[in-house]
């Protein structure tokens, strides 16, 4: 294989997460099955898809945010504030019909 150069890649999304403190079994409502022990996580994806991450895969992958940075970042991806259309302005030579 030719050599190529190495990437940096990140994660993009991300989750809610508890650490679990017993062995746990799910069966979810597309009728897959989750289990995970002592360890594991419990984790809620942006879409509130359920999954268990084996302990050493999640902690390899995922960084706890702090709750600033979190606050933060919450504030900073809000969804956007829409304006509401408002009415067309009449420019004051239109409403003396000095404009034709």
């Amino acid at each position: 294989m030719k050599s190529i150069e190495w990437k940096t890649y990140r994660t993009r999304f991300l989750i809610k997460a508890k650490q679990l403190n017993s062995s746990l079994s799910f069966t979810d409502p597309l009728g897959r099955q989750h289990s995970g022990r002592k360890g594991d996580y419990l984790v809620e994806s942006s879409d509130g898809v359920i999954s268990i991450a084996p302990k050493q895969i999640f902690e390899d992958i995922y960084v706890a945010m702090e709750q600033e940075q979190e606050r933060c970042w919450a504030e900073n991806n809000a969804a956007p504030v829409r304006k509401l259309p408002q009415p067309a302005r009449r420019s004051p030579a239109a409403s003396m019909g000095l404009m034709s």
